[in-house]
């Protein structure tokens, strides 16, 4: 029984004879014969060989313990870490689905608003006070004459489109993060 424990055991634990000899401070001649019961280790080899095979020598000797029951306030203490972890679920499927809508909203939103900014994207280029140097413009000199080019006007105009494509992004991103995995 004492030596197919000591072999069932260092096998268990991936060592071979040479490595537990090793870790015994004995010969492999030694483990071997323990392990085909040619030979008994004495009592305080038989603790060291438990200790190395991280067991006990009542396992190691082929005792069996009865396994106790366990106590009345470790399944109470089970039962109420159960009940909190299902609480815990359930709030933070509620706070995933709120998330979702607020995310759903604001892509909408946005959608929205660069369609009326796409669509009506031709007044855009309707620029009725191209002229009008009194404006914000860049001025590029040119061979005959400078060449005005109203850039802060065009970035005026497409700052909201640009605006709207973040959130577009952003809530395209949100969506994603809180989908049910």
């Amino acid at each position: 029984m004492l030596n197919e424990n000591i072999k069932a055991l260092r096998k268990a634990k991936g060592l071979s004879q040479e490595e537990l000899a090793i870790k015994l401070n004995v010969v492999r001649q030694t483990v071997s014969k323990w392990e085909k019961g040619l030979s008994v280790p004495d009592a305080g080899m038989v603790i060291q060989i438990a200790e190395v095979l991280d067991t006990t020598v009542n396992v190691l000797l082929g005792e069996e313990i009865p396994k106790s029951e366990e106590p009345d306030f470790i399944k109470t203490l089970a039962a109420k870490l159960e009940v909190l972890n299902e609480q815990y679920s359930k709030q933070n499927e509620k706070r995933r689905k709120i998330w979702r809508v607020v995310f759903t909203v604001v892509l909408a939103v946005s959608v929205v608003s660069l369609i009326r900014y796409l669509f009506f994207f031709g007044s855009i280029y309707q620029m009725k006070n191209i002229g009008d140097t009194s404006t914000s413009v860049t001025v590029i000199g040119g061979a005959d004459v400078p060449a005005y080019i109203p850039i802060w006007y065009y970035f005026s105009v497409l700052k909201p489109v640009l605006f709207n494509v973040l959130l577009l992004v952003a809530s395209a991103i949100g969506i994603y993060r809180t989908r049910k995995i």
